[in-house]
């Protein structure tokens, strides 16, 4: 107690607010962010010092620690140290001021140690309202660039649709063309993404024809051959006009395939086999459909069970035959909605 009471009096002779407290027990009831600095006595009541300094540590309490003791060896300042404490001194203390410079520098480190709680709090917060910033501007990117795709998309489809109804043999090709290609990916299986990629390309395989003059589409008997050539261009062009548009990266590809055939027969590159992705298949097939199925002035239409069974003479060569099936399935069971 005598112990106690001097240095409560050196403390407050360097002007330090002072809780004096006979125990470790009362240490831990009474210890609170509010304190600079704990000195500890080895020898207390209740429980010692290291015993005092092991459940601070489990209550995470990081105030630095002091050990003041009498019995001042060796092993003690290992046990103190290892414990955390901050420092070790004997008593009696003979240094007044060496005592009052280990103090205040405990408490310096007390400060240094909240600040940078406070200075790691603060940056947390900041970090995470930029986060919440980044997150709401990238929010509206998207949103910017999905309305950005929309609007494209639909004026390249107003292009399409006009220069179709020019022709009463084209008017409704592209939009027929769209519903099957999806209703033959649906029936495959596709979904998400790929059924997304398919409408776009269904809706723009024939994008090319904008700036090619087909006219010659209109007249009685066959084409010539710089007329078919002349036609056999379109998948490029197409392909090329979807190109500056890099969200159309699959689709672009698609379109400049949808004339390929399985046995690498086709146009414009002859690829076929494994390099004729699922979704150029089903669109080949719709669009193959569509045009045997629908009026031309040089020949009749096909009805949908003629139109079926010419896609299975060509399954394996130009057609892909599991795509074949399943397409006739669709048709055959819903061609009420189509033309016979």
């Amino acid at each position: 107690m005598l112990v106690r009471s001097a240095i409560q009096k050196i403390l407050h002779m360097f002007h330090h607010e002072v809780v004096a407290v006979e125990s470790g027990r009362q240490v831990l009831e009474r210890v609170s962010d509010e304190f600079d600095v704990i000195v500890l006595d080895i020898n207390m009541p209740d429980m010692d010092g290291f015993e005092t300094l092991e459940r601070l540590n489990q209550q995470h309490i990081d105030i630095p620690v002091l050990f003041l003791t009498g019995a001042g060896t060796m092993d003690y300042a290992v046990k103190a140290i290892n414990l955390g404490a901050y420092d070790f001194l004997t008593k009696p203390i003979a240094d007044i001021e060496l005592f009052h410079i280990k103090v205040k520098r405990a408490a310096e480190k007390r400060h240094f140690l909240l600040q940078e709680k406070a200075y790691k709090k603060r940056l947390e917060a900041e970090v995470q309202n930029k986060t919440r910033e980044l997150a709401q501007k990238n929010m509206l990117l998207e949103r910017y660039s999905n309305d950005l795709e929309n609007a494209t998309v639909q004026i390249m489809t107003s292009l399409q649709t006009a220069m179709e109804e020019k022709d009463g043999y084209t008017a409704g090709h592209t939009r027929r063309v769209t519903e099957l290609a999806l209703l033959l990916g649906q029936s495959a299986g596709m979904s998400g993404d790929d059924i997304t990629v398919l409408r776009r390309a269904s809706q723009f395989h024939d994008i090319g024809k904008l700036v090619i003059d087909l006219s010659c589409i209109q007249k009685a008997g066959a084409l010539t051959p710089e007329e078919w050539e002349l036609i056999k261009k379109h998948p490029g062009i197409g392909a090329s006009i979807i190109e500056p548009l890099t969200f159309m990266e699959r689709e672009r590809d698609i379109i400049r395939h949808h004339h390929e055939k399985l046995d690498g027969s086709g146009y414009p590159d002859g690829i076929g086999g494994n390099d004729l992705e699922v979704l150029t298949r089903i669109i080949t097939i719709a669009d193959s459909y569509d045009a045997m199925t629908s009026r031309r002035n040089y020949r009749r239409n096909l009805t949908s069970a003629e139109a079926v069974g010419e896609l299975r003479r060509c399954a394996g060569s130009q057609f892909d035959p599991e795509l074949v099936e399943i397409f006739a399935g669709v048709v055959l069971s819903a061609r009420s909605l189509y033309k016979q």
